[in-house]
């Protein structure tokens, strides 16, 4: 592979330049004596970019790379974009971190360069989830945050989320402008900063100790639904080596549950990972010691949290089975929840609102109908939802209307609005306290997950995806975007596609996005899209079968026939995809 000389240009800056430390400079220098080239074009063939998203990227040195330099970038680009809309006031930022490797290095980081330009920096003394430093932005009425995270991602990978006043990740037009800001920073050398004592000294670093905790789970309270005994349950807890150890055991303790069995292997923070292949609650891998430990002490289910704590799994005690919920599985059953105990306590407004997006199961819509709450639906993203509870907070869409709960297909639930992303550590409380309630009426959550099925039809989801790393996968993804788009299939599985949406064209009033769905003529959707976040392309398939068709006796025939199907749709669909 031969080395473009622009990148050569780059990699020998930085090999060189006395502006980068002396560690940066020698892994450079050991790739260009190497003649690496393609690590080199990797690392420096673009500027990692600061997405809708924030950063994610690859820990290492290069212009692409996550590295304290454009730790620097991004904060310096917020710093200065945040004097730009308050002018004149006093400017605070929240500052958490989760367990990954030097994600403590790099939240300092960001805090000595907002003190440099005069905006606090109020920074965790541990580290926290994803769900505290939004409520976090909120409580200390900070303009801005800042997480350093990459949620799920392998253990190479490190990111830094940006949250706006609202305590909700940023939407146009703030995105936009911040990322035009960060791109116009092209001098590394250019980027100054405090030294963090320093900053402490000046009162423009400061320290939040537990008053967050307490502040929290003062909010929490307010969804202690259940009242009886929550001892009859058994809950199996693991946070995957991640930030959730220090708030879910002692949020579930809070409501009353006292029988949590930690899974010790995974309970110490490492950015390693190293009992699993991938802290992702979402894949199979990740369960093998929650699973181990269940068993043994025959727990009622099971919660595994993402290294950030945004995202739950959960396992479920099925007889003498134990089963993996899907993120629609969860999301369903936890709307149920929610609104029918606010129905029941008589605290269920007549102006509620239920928020998904459009690649989640429409089983969360047809919940919130029976209950006889609005629903709307945003792009994929919890910062949508997030954009659309400010929306009506702040009157900007009318007729107000209130946020009861909502989810993503990808583990993702928020239930109120004192946090405004999704949240693992309230929804592990939630579906402890769910599945005390079932277990007092003597049902297990399967069945309970099939009496939604049976009210409102069976719904059949399955999610594909296709990692392609580099500049190369970049290109081949744009191309199977563009393929899908130019050339669509018109049938999928012998059956007839009846629409396809894409949403780079206006659709309601929902932002532009690449992503593309089709409608076929039995009912299914499937839906393509690049990851915001990760080197991934997405497959979102979803079928349902009526309820008028479904009962007791032929629901598991009708759930192996729509297994069936689905694998039919989607082999066919993926055979339709062009990598080049």
């Amino acid at each position: 592979m031969k080395l473009d000389s622009f990148v050569l240009q780059q990699a020998t800056q930085w090999a060189t330049l006395p502006i980068f430390d002396m560690d940066t400079r020698a892994e450079v220098a050991h790739l260009l004596e190497k003649q690496d080239h393609r690590a080199l074009t990797d690392r420096f063939y673009r500027n990692l970019e600061l997405g809708t998203g924030g950063l994610r990227g690859i820990m290492g040195a290069g212009t692409a790379y996550m590295n304290v330099y454009n730790i620097r970038k991004a904060t310096t680009a917020l710093a200065l974009y945040m004097k730009t809309c308050f002018p004149g006031k006093p400017l605070s930022v929240a500052i958490s971190y989760d367990s990954r490797n030097r994600s403590d290095f790099f939240s300092h980081a960001a805090a000595e360069v907002l003190a440099h330009h005069g905006i606090t920096a109020l920074i965790t003394e541990q580290m926290r989830p994803v769900p505290f430093l939004s409520f976090m932005v909120r409580h200390f009425r900070c303009q801005a945050g800042i997480c350093i995270t990459a949620s799920h991602n392998p253990p190479a990978y490190n990111g830094y989320k940006i949250y706006w006043q609202d305590g909700a990740q940023l939407t146009p037009p703030h995105d936009e402008n911040l990322i035009r800001q960060y791109e116009s920073l092209v001098d590394y050398g250019a980027l100054p900063y405090m030294d963090f004592a320093q900053g402490q000294q000046a009162d423009l670093i400061r320290i939040i100790r537990s008053e967050l905790d307490e502040a929290y789970f003062s909010k929490a309270k307010a969804f202690q639904f259940f009242t009886g005994n929550a001892d009859s349950i058994s809950i199996v807890y693991t946070s995957l080596h991640g930030t959730g150890i220090y708030v879910v055991p002692e949020a579930l303790k809070r409501f009353g549950f006292s029988r949590v069995h930690v899974v010790k292997e995974q309970a110490i923070p490492d950015g390693d990972f190293p009992t699993i292949t991938s802290p992702n609650p979402e894949e199979p891998s990740a369960w093998e010691y929650a699973t181990k430990l269940a068993q043994k002490e025959r727990a009622d289910l099971a919660f595994a949290t993402d290294p950030d704590s945004d995202r739950i799994g959960v396992l479920v005690r099925h007889g003498d089975q134990y089963l993996r919920l899907n993120g629609n599985q969860i999301g369903s059953l936890l709307t149920e929840y929610v609104l029918a105990s606010k129905k029941k306590n008589q605290t269920l407004p007549p102006n509620g609102l239920m928020v998904t997006t459009i690649v989640t199961s429409d089983l969360q819509k047809d919940i919130a109908t029976h209950h006889g709450v609005a629903w709307e639906e945003t792009l994929t993203g919890f910062k949508w939802i997030g954009d659309r509870i400010e929306a009506y907070e702040s009157g900007t869409r009318t007729p107000y209307r209130e946020f009861l709960c909502g989810g993503e297909e990808s583990f993702g639930f928020l239930a109120g609005h004192f946090v405004r992303d999704k949240d693992a550590v309230l929804s592990c409380v939630l579906f402890a306290q769910m599945a005390a309630e079932y277990k007092e009426k003597g049902l297990s959550l399967v069945e309970a997950l099939d009496a939604l099925y049976l009210r409102h039809g069976l719904y059949h989801e399955t999610l594909s995806t296709f990692t392609r790393e580099g500049k190369e996968g970049a290109q081949q993804i744009n191309a199977a975007m563009t393929h899908m788009r130019m050339s669509p299939p018109k049938a999928l599985a012998g059956i007839k596609i009846r629409e396809m949406r894409d949403y780079l064209q206006p659709q309601r009033d929902i932002a532009l996005s690449n992503v593309l769905q089709f409608w076929l003529d039995d009912g299914s959707k499937i839906s393509i899209r690049p990851s915001g976040t990760e080197p991934k392309i997405k497959i979102y398939l979803s079928l349902k079968r009526e309820a008028s068709f479904l009962s007791v006796e032929n629901l598991a025939e009708e759930k192996e026939g729509l297994t069936h199907l689905g694998k039919e749709i989607e082999t066919a669909f993926i055979g339709s995809l062009q990598f080049s």
